[in-house]
């Protein structure tokens, strides 16, 4: 490098320091030319409030929010804990209620944070009978939290009613008297849907031109509404639904606390108990934010169920005008209810995976509904639902129940077999020799298993099924008074831990059912020393297990897999007496057996691995 290079950049860098501290030089005058006129500003701004206040009082005028100015105007006499001193004035401004309401709810506000304060169902009632509330006094915050020259909840705030209607209502909170936040809450004729815009004129005035994303917080104590409060707890979560998803995602079921963070959009979450939700719907969708939820203890004074919070963000952009809309719902965990809003709602009724998702809701509920649009007794509905599914399925019974007879007839052979071949190096050979036998006859090992596996799902749909509709709500029959509860006949003076403090006559009536259903079919099991260990589990075990299992479950639940039973000892009991006749079947068997039949690739595989063993054994010796 030459000496002219060397020079022209040592002068460069000289030209870059002089700017560099020119630059810095005129920023600070700006800065304190700017803290001048944001002091003239905030002493015109006080001075002005003061002005409009009086002229308010003498004139009953309504130019800014009277609820901002009122009595504690002189400013001397207010500490400043805001640096807006119209947010200092509306920090101490007494509480107001206003209410909307349409033929399915009611709904209080608040000033304070321009908020709804209590929210209630009018079709519906609590299991004590009571008014049934979704939000109670003190039990709900949400507010928009801003980054100014201060850090802004607006909750902590009274905002002024800036006008009413018979379906609308209107809050503002002014800054100064150019900026104000503002929310619309606009409930229609029908529905649970409350429509909520937010709007942030002028605030561009206050918020940082680099800011990107509003805080949006909620929290809310959701009361008890159910009978149990263990099942009522089991069934409550936080739910939240991802743009353009057909799914929905959950914070997971009975638990006592959970929290999780989101990092990509969501279209909206639910704070859902077993049959209600509050849902907060973002229309431009959220931008991740943090969920969670708290459990509280049975013994809770104000009967509170959980606590859920919300920390969600909201885009926001740098402009005079800015809205943000939001949608809230506040009502039952109805299928056809949620549904009707085409928003995915319907996907928080917890009815099971893709399988047993679909069987439920396209075909249990259709089945159901079609039932109580003519049947309004659901005992009777219950009944008569378990009854078609039977008779659907009763082609897969009479199969399995046949495979087992076929089983039955051959275990003389079978026994020969075990007999021929006690030594425990001849476990192939046996093998084989069974398998050629069943081969011979056409008789399947898994015959009875598969029919049976294929009724599983529909078993498992109903479990999910029966403590998530919404139609067994306060549903009585026979002595339950409640079909989606337990039912009791006796409440215990203590606990016993897994079974509770109550006996349920359903649970009971279920357990003695399988156990009977049990004993008619144990003679169906093979003998040998293992199937005295599966026999013992059927007969006492398993119905005993179901009865403690069972005596929390609801009632509607426990009452199904009793008629299930039932009418499964009835089908066993026909197809013996009139399907089955064991000697034609193993005439039959002979025949078949009699008849050359190729063998399987399995019998080839098990003949192939057979003289490899006894080529290893020859070898071996």
């Amino acid at each position: 490098m030459n000496r002219n290079s060397i020079a022209g950049f040592v002068l460069i860098g000289i030209i870059l320091i002089a700017f560099s501290w020119y630059n810095a030089k005129i920023g600070r005058e700006q800065e304190r030319l700017q803290f001048q006129r944001d002091s003239l500003a905030a002493a015109e701004s006080v001075n002005k409030a003061a002005e409009i206040a009086t002229f308010q009082i003498q004139n009953q005028d309504s130019t800014l929010p009277t609820a901002q100015v009122s009595d504690a105007v002189p400013s001397k006499e207010i500490s400043s804990i805001y640096k807006d001193s119209l947010l200092n004035i509306a920090s101490r401004v007494e509480e107001q209620k206003t209410v909307l309401e349409n033929k399915e709810i009611k709904i209080e506000f608040t000033n304070i944070g321009a908020q709804p304060s209590q929210v209630l169902l009018k079709d519906y009632l609590t299991y004590d009978s009571l008014p049934l509330m979704m939000t109670k006094e003190r039990g709900s915050r949400l507010s928009l939290r801003l980054f100014t020259n201060q850090d802004l909840y607006t909750s902590n705030f009274a905002f002024d009613l800036a006008s009413q209607t018979d379906t609308t209502v209107i809050y503002r909170l002014y800054l100064d008297s150019l900026s104000f936040i503002e929310y619309t809450y606009t409930l229609p004729e029908n529905g649970f849907m409350l429509d909520l815009n937010v709007r942030l004129s002028g605030m561009n005035r206050h918020i940082p031109r680099n800011t990107t994303n509003l805080d949006l917080e909620w929290t809310l104590d959701m009361p008890r509404q159910e009978k149990g409060y263990g099942n009522e707890k089991n069934y409550s979560t936080v739910v939240y639904k991802f743009p353009n998803s057909q799914s929905v995602e959950d914070l997971g079921l009975r638990k006592d606390d959970a929290t999780e963070e989101i990092r990509t959009k969501v279209n909206w979450f639910a704070f859902q108990q077993q049959f209600f939700s509050a849902i907060l719907v973002a229309k431009d969708n959220f931008n991740g934010g943090n969920l969670s939820y708290n459990v509280f203890p049975e013994a809770d004074p104000d009967r509170n169920l959980m606590r859920c919070t919300a920390k969600m963000q909201l885009s926001y952009t740098d402009a005079p005008e800015v809205n943000i809309p939001l949608e809230l719902y506040y009502g039952p965990n109805h299928f056809k209810t949620l549904k009707s809003y085409d928003m995915g709602f319907e996907k928080i009724v917890p009815l099971g995976g893709w399988l047993i998702g679909w069987i439920n809701r396209y075909i249990i509920i259709l089945m159901f509904d079609l039932l109580g649009s003519f049947i309004g007794n659901y005992g009777l509905i219950i009944l008569i639902l378990t009854i078609l599914i039977k008779l659907v399925i009763s082609p897969l019974t009479i199969k399995s129940y046949m495979s087992s007879a076929k089983m039955k007839v051959l275990k003389p052979e079978i026994d020969k077999i075990n007999a021929k071949y006690p030594k425990t190096e001849d476990a192939m050979k046996k093998q084989q020799e069974t398998m050629a036998l069943y081969s011979k006859t056409g008789v399947s090992m898994f015959g009875g298993c598969l029919p049976m596996l294929l009724q599983f799902p529909i078993l498992f749909a109903m479990f999910r099924f029966f403590p998530s509709s919404f139609e067994l709500r306060q549903e009585s029959f026979l002595w339950a008074e409640d079909l989606s509860a337990f039912d009791s006949i006796l409440d215990l003076p203590f606990t016993i831990p897994l079974y509770g403090d109550h006996v349920s006559l359903f649970a009971l009536l279920m357990a003695v059912s399988m156990y009977f259903y049990s004993r008619m079919n144990i003679d169906q099991m093979s003998a040998g020393p293992q199937m005295a260990g599966m026999k013992y589990m059927s007969l006492y075990f398993m119905p005993l297990f179901l009865m403690v299992l069972g005596n929390n479950f609801s009632s509607g639940l426990s009452y199904y897999y009793l008629l299930s039973n039932l009418i499964t000892m009835g089908q066993t009991w026909i197809i013996r007496k009139y399907f089955v006749d064991e000697k034609k079947i193993y005439a039959k068997l002979q025949e078949r057996a009699a008849t050359p039949k190729k063998k399987s690739k399995f019998q080839e595989r098990l003949d192939s691995a057979y003289k490899a063993q006894q080529q290893q054994l020859k070898n071996k010796k």
